[in-house]
């Protein structure tokens, strides 16, 4: 490993910067066989539970309703982000040529960048709409129209890639004259600064504003979402009016919670404090553990969901 590094290093030195190689998981051939065979079966399992849901959803009409159309749109989220990543992981687990392009890199850092900032608007929209149905259940249909629903998820993809291509763009303007060797199994903003000779300040502020224009509001729209939704529960007199009530809110709140604690360890913490290979656990987590555990959470938890799945298995079983 550090031979070939060298001579990355040398070709690096002789070109121009048009290429970064990353590291990856590890350089034991045995545990790069068990990655390569986990992170297959993660992807694939990924695609098929958010394919499930997209399907599901748009074919039974009882589902065509704004929780659901949301839901549709978090899948899709899910496997752009996944398949932005794992793919090139896969390919990089196994191969002896771990390099990708300057703006393979980029593209892939926006890409994946943008489709977590997507998710974190697309939540908070999540939790409005459980606040309206909850908290205005006389005027849900009213307030939350079929043009507000759409308006919200536009509106929630293009403010995230035109956010996010604000600090791809100003990292792509450093010198990355360090070295070409990225401790990462995917292109991320830590460790691209890490190869920067240049003082990242700027880039740091930069990258912590366009976080907080989309975080900070969505984050705080999600709370106070959920502060007026407990507040009305509590209101209710029974408990098992309280307990369906709330149940609703679960698969949710659980996503948000396991969003929301991966991304404040990952990215709110000085430079100085960057530790490679936590944040390596900690982005697995988000990019390829996440899309996988949240059609779980939304599809075990939700028994509308299921009991569409089991009628429309009875369905085929009858035809045949």
């Amino acid at each position: 490993m550090f031979l070939s590094s060298f001579r990355y290093m040398e070709t690096f030195n002789k070109t121009s910067e048009t290429r970064f190689i990353l590291l990856g998981l590890s350089d034991f051939p045995c545990l790069q066989v068990i990655y390569f065979l986990l992170f297959f079966y993660v992807y694939i399992f990924t695609l098929f539970g958010n394919i499930l849901i997209i399907t599901v959803v748009s074919i039974k009409a009882q589902l065509h309703t704004p929780m659901y159309f949301f839901l549709k749109n978090l899948s899709c989220i899910d496997i752009f982000l996944s398949t932005a990543i794992v793919p090139k992981l896969l390919e990089n687990t196994l191969a002896k040529d771990r390099s990708i392009s300057f703006m393979g890199c980029a593209s892939q850092l926006y890409l994946s960048s943008s489709m977590m900032s997507t998710e974190c608007v697309m939540l908070a929209v999540m939790a409005y709409d459980r606040y309206v149905a909850i908290c205005h259940p006389l005027h849900y249909k009213t307030i939350m129209s079929q043009r507000l629903c759409f308006s919200l998820a536009a509106g929630s993809w293009t403010v995230s890639f035109l956010n996010c291509f604000f600090h791809v763009y100003l990292a792509f303007q450093l010198p990355f004259c360090r070295s070409n060797l990225m401790n990462h199994f995917f292109c991320e903003l830590r460790p691209l600064f890490h190869l920067s000779c240049k003082d990242i300040l700027f880039n740091e502020i930069a990258m912590y504003i366009a976080a907080s224009t989309i975080a900070a509001p969505s984050f705080l729209l999600t709370i106070i979402s959920y502060i007026h939704i407990i507040s009305t529960i509590l209101k209710i007199n029974s408990m098992s009016g309280r307990h369906k009530t709330f149940s609703t809110c679960t698969s949710h709140i659980s996503v948000v919670t396991l969003f929301y604690s991966n991304i404040l360890f990952t990215y709110l913490h000085p430079h100085s404090g960057y530790s490679p290979e936590k944040n390596k656990i900690m982005s697995l987590l988000y990019t390829t553990l996440m899309p996988l555990i949240n059609p779980i959470i939304y599809c075990m938890r939700n028994k509308n969901f299921i009991d569409s799945i089991k009628s429309g298995r009875k369905h085929i079983i009858q035809k045949a």
